[in-house]
């Protein structure tokens, strides 16, 4: 084969996200970046997704610092890339061309090269205004096609059913992008879903119509990754998306190493340093241990350096079965072949429950996470069931960030109702609202008026506005002396695209500023106070209480106010999703304990009303 192939490399975004809960510290990235200056790679996947939030509300770390101190450390070794949400960036509302192209002139500046943009919906006019600021700072848009499956259903809804994402809905997905812009088209398998033998049909039909660099996406949860990979390098994708060994696998992406052995026997060049590749993960063995407590898996795969250590005859005959089985398309062999691969060297087995339900490893464990909290875990296969009926009422949103969580944390309250004697929509989250109603763009099929009118209120869909946009507040913090809350523009945005999390870490980051200038009495006079006014000892007629586990977002009320049965008092995040939390009695506000910011456990008591 004459043909060179590019590896973008995921270790230190979508690796650790999908494996550790996006748990590494900057500590531990540094660690690895003299290598990878050396590594060779064609990219390095290394912010967006959840590391922005995740550094800030774990690690009490800068996003903007992350990406800097990378750029400093790889240097244009590699480009830098990073996965946003088109219109919604990293948040859950539609962001205005005015903050879109503050993000991306930051973004650049501060060392992005290439920045993956997806939309949920696959609604490509949602991608537009990040395509035309991304590409007007001087970096590199790359357009991803999120790649999903029809719902199964059973009686007579199945049979009448017909097939959505078929080849042709993806091709002129690509066309479109094309067509905006894109400098490269990504088929983005978040959920490890796509088999071999629907790369082997996709591939060549992006390619024949498209003449732009195709990046493959997959993950091995379900067991097809490995095999949808090989079939992709085989059937034409100029780069395919690795992580380093002791990162791959199992709810990531497939190892380098196991490709570039592929590559050699395929005769495809391949550019990878993998003698840096082992430094690499020599580091990456210890920050995995590090990072026990977070590890998804807690499996290591066997030790491995193809540079060193021969096959064994019987191993290397499959990795040689593979490629034939994909030249013959025997889909059956490519997998036994794969599987046998991946237990060799003790990478998970594929999980069958996640293939079976065709959702990501992630929503699944979503949904999982949330039963728990109301000890409801007896109900996970009746949510699990309502996942394509949900789905379909919604318009049949692919699932993917953040509609993967929208359709599942609807599915979980949708059967948690059920098993209360309550409607199936009967309290739907204000997303799930928005996605219906029409505020997060175009849905692949139409939603049914009447399903519209019962969740939303109007049968007319009502597309997102931005024009009504209130930026965030960027309060002076008199406690700290008299500051801005966001000192620049880079964390103004940090207030615009996580709320709730940039007000606490900015808050703390003052917080620290200020103690650091001043001597400890004074600093302790400082202290945040929650908003605690009693008017009268009077007992409380309504406590209201936290229903599950998040972070206050907003607070609608103060001391004082009379508020109705039924008024919204303030918002709950929780699991990513926003919760209406209502006054259940009339009465008027006595105590408001909790501030903008807290982290309440469910139970824990919000609001009192007299």
């Amino acid at each position: 084969m004459n043909q060179k192939l590019l590896i973008r490399d995921l270790t230190l975004r979508d690796g650790q996200q999908s494996a550790f809960a996006t748990r590494m510290n900057q500590n531990q990235i540094d660690r690895v970046l003299p290598f990878y200056k050396d590594a060779n790679f064609y990219a390095m996947e290394v912010w967006g997704g959840a590391v922005p939030d995740s550094v800030m509300r774990y690690l009490n770390e800068s996003p903007w610092d992350r990406l800097e101190k990378i750029n400093e450390g790889v240097g244009k070794a590699s480009k830098l890339t990073a996965l946003s949400r088109g219109r919604n960036l990293y948040g859950y509302a539609p962001y205005t061309d005015e903050i879109i192209d503050g993000f991306f002139k930051n973004a650049v500046s501060s060392g992005l090269d290439v920045m993956r943009i997806f939309d949920a919906l696959n609604d490509v006019d949602n991608i537009k205004s990040s395509v035309k600021s991304i590409k007007k700072y001087g970096g590199m848009a790359d357009c991803a096609i999120c790649y999903t499956v029809d719902p199964k259903f059973e009686g007579e809804l199945g049979a009448n059913y017909v097939d959505v994402f078929t080849d042709e809905y993806f091709v002129n997905k690509a066309k479109e992008m094309r067509d905006l812009g894109a400098d490269m088209i990504t088929i983005k398998d978040m959920s490890g879903l796509i088999p071999p033998s629907r790369v082997r049909t996709l591939i060549p039909l992006i390619k024949e119509e498209i003449d732009l660099p195709i990046d493959f996406h997959t993950h091995c949860t379900p067991g097809f990754g490995l095999g949808a990979v090989l079939t992709a390098i085989m059937t034409g994708a100029d780069i395919i998306d690795t992580n380093i060994w002791n990162f791959a696998g199992g709810p990531a992406a497939p190892a380098v190493e196991l490709v570039y052995i592929f590559a050699k026997k395929l005769g495809i060049e391949f550019d990878v340093n993998m003698e840096a590749v082992a430094k690499i993960n020599k580091e990456l063995y210890e920050i995995r241990k590090e990072l026990d407590a977070f590890d998804a898996v807690k499996q290591f795969p066997n030790p491995f350096n193809p540079l060193t250590d021969k096959l064994p005859a019987h191993i290397d005959k499959e990795f040689d079965k593979a490629i034939e089985s994909v030249r013959n398309f025997n889909e059956e062999d490519l997998l036994a072949a794969c599987h046998a691969i991946e237990e060799y060297f003790n990478f998970p087995k594929p999980n069958e429950l996640v293939k079976d339900a065709e959702i990501p490893g992630g929503m699944y464990t979503n949904m999982v996470a949330q039963l728990k909290q109301f000890n409801s875990m007896d109900i996970l296969e009746d949510a699990m069931k309502l996942i394509p009926s949900v789905r379909l009422d919604a318009g049949l949103p692919p699932l993917v960030t953040p509609t993967s969580q929208i359709v599942g944390a609807q599915a979980v309250a949708s059967a948690l109702n059920s098993n209360n004697n309550r409607e199936k929509y009967a309290n739907p989250s204000n997303q799930f609202v928005a996605l219906v109603k029409g505020q997060y763009g175009k849905t692949p099929v139409a939603i049914d008026p009447e399903f519209r009118l019962k969740i939303t209120g109007s049968k007319e869909e009502i597309p997102y506005d931005t024009s009504n946009y209130k930026r965030q507040e960027n309060p002076i913090l008199e406690e700290f002396g008299g500051v801005r809350l966001a000192q620049n523009e880079k964390e103004e945005l940090l207030l615009e695209l996580f709320p709730t999390v940039g007000l606490t870490y900015l808050k703390g980051l003052r917080k620290k500023e200020y103690e650091s200038k001043n001597a400890p009495a004074e600093a302790a006079t400082a202290e945040l106070k929650k908003d605690v006014v009693e008017t009268e000892s009077q007992e409380p007629s309504e406590v209201i209480e936290s229903p599950m586990p998040g972070n206050i977002m907003e607070i609608s009320v103060k001391v004082g106010d009379k508020v109705e049965a039924g008024q919204v008092v303030l918002i709950l995040e929780a699991m990513k999703m926003e919760n209406d939390i209502e006054a259940e009695t009339s009465g008027t506000v006595s105590k408001i304990l909790v501030e903008v910011g807290s982290a309440v456990q469910a139970g824990a008591p919000l609001i009192e009303i007299v």
